[in-house]
């Protein structure tokens, strides 16, 4: 919340300027905990048939979200079960999941593009590589807490995490006709 006091003109250069005082009330929440995410899906952007792009309105899904539905909905665990998985807890894990249901029946319903990008998560396994071309996976419990600083196989400080080819890199009204 800001809250400005107007308190008088100043002159710089020729223009005026309002200075103010500013008062910024801070209200500072918890940092969110990263998600655990096994995969991310192959497919990131579904279109209603018979409806143009330029007409077309979009329903954002994160990528944990779109986790939650595939372990709920997909493989049938029960929301304790999910939880663990995706290392939050189960009342998190049901707001995630009520989240992604009512994204996914306004999309439906409404006929609107589901676009399956971003979000608050961290893959299961993260690969890594150096630069002497070495490669190997960092589990998602050590990349919370303590990421990788060397490459374990030849030691050298130069490492960088493998990125993930394609995703999100779609653009809204590709191959429009």
């Amino acid at each position: 919340m800001i809250i400005m006091n107007i308190s008088s003109y100043k002159p710089y250069c020729g223009l005026m300027f309002i200075i103010t005082k500013l008062e910024i009330k801070a209200t500072m929440g918890r940092i969110p905990k990263w998600r655990c995410v096994a995969s991310i899906p192959k497919v990131t952007y579904f279109k209603p048939a018979g409806i143009p792009y330029r007409a077309l309105e979009e329903v954002r899904l994160s990528v944990e979200e779109a986790e939650a539905i595939r372990l709920k909905d997909l493989e049938g665990l029960e929301q304790e079960e999910c939880a663990k998985r995706m290392n939050i807890s189960r009342p998190t894990f049901h707001r995630v999941l009520a989240a992604a249901r009512s994204k996914l029946a306004d999309a439906l319903l409404n006929g609107k593009a589901i676009r399956i990008e971003g979000g608050n998560f961290e893959m299961a396994m993260r690969p890594f590589y150096c630069i002497n071309g070495h490669q190997w996976g960092v589990p998602f419990e050590v990349m919370v807490t303590a990421p990788p600083q060397l490459c374990p196989t030849c030691h050298t400080p130069n490492i960088m995490p493998i990125q993930l080819a394609g995703f999100g890199g779609g653009r809204r009204g590709y191959r429009r006709r």
